[in-house]
């Protein structure tokens, strides 16, 4: 039984990543055309991310987006603009983004909050990962929260004890290289809570056991 879309009486911490057999959510040579490196795709023709072709995929994530009162994303996942902000940049997602919510965006280098349409709000937090899940945390009310990427910042949250499930789309490519999820976090006992097959991945969803 599917039991990814059961109600939960409580805040769940969730991630929520696209990864090759080999464990790597983006390959190396990210650029502002090819948003997630060298991972077998075309430009935006991510091989990683082909699940978006799926109808009932994105019905599924449409619902984990309703769910979901706040966000938190590393600046890698943000954009390729490195260092200062030194030119325009909200995002890869246009004027209107899919978060319709607050999301914290990890960073060293400190920028106003940036409102869009659809009620997104970027928040730049310079405090590091405990500080932008305590926002996350004061926002998120009775929703989740998800740690939304990259597997970098996802790593951090799981060493940290933090997420309470892992909603992984694993696609049959190996990549051999880039950013790898697990990478520097501590033996994970997990439970499988449900699983699909999709034309081009499986997803499979976890509960982090402590």
């Amino acid at each position: 039984m599917d039991q990814r879309g059961q109600a939960e009486g409580m805040t769940k911490v969730t991630c929520d990543l696209s990864i090759s057999l080999d464990g790597y959510a983006a390959g190396l040579g990210q650029t502002e055309d090819r948003p997630f490196g060298d991972d077998g795709g075309d430009g935006w023709g991510s091989t990683l991310h082909a699940w978006m072709e799926d109808a009932e995929e994105q019905r599924w994530q449409r619902d984990r987006l309703a769910e979901t009162k706040a966000f938190i994303m590393g600046r890698n996942m943000f954009g390729p603009v490195r260092g200062s902000w030194d030119r325009p940049w909200n995002g890869w997602w246009g004027d209107n983004p899919p978060y319709h919510g607050p999301v914290f965006v990890l960073t060293h280098h400190a920028r106003e909050p940036q409102p869009m349409e659809g009620s997104t709000t970027f928040h730049f937090v310079t405090e590091g990962v405990t500080a932008a899940f305590e926002r996350a945390r004061d926002v998120a009310g009775d929703g989740n929260i998800s740690i939304h990427g990259g597997a970098s910042t996802v790593n951090q949250y799981l060493a940290a004890g933090l997420v309470d499930e892992l909603r992984l789309r694993i696609v049959p490519i190996t990549l051999g290289a880039g950013t790898r999820l697990f990478d520097g976090v501590p033996g994970l006992v997990l439970e499988q809570l449900s699983s699909r097959s999709g034309p081009a991945f499986t997803h499979v969803t976890y509960r982090v056991v402590r």
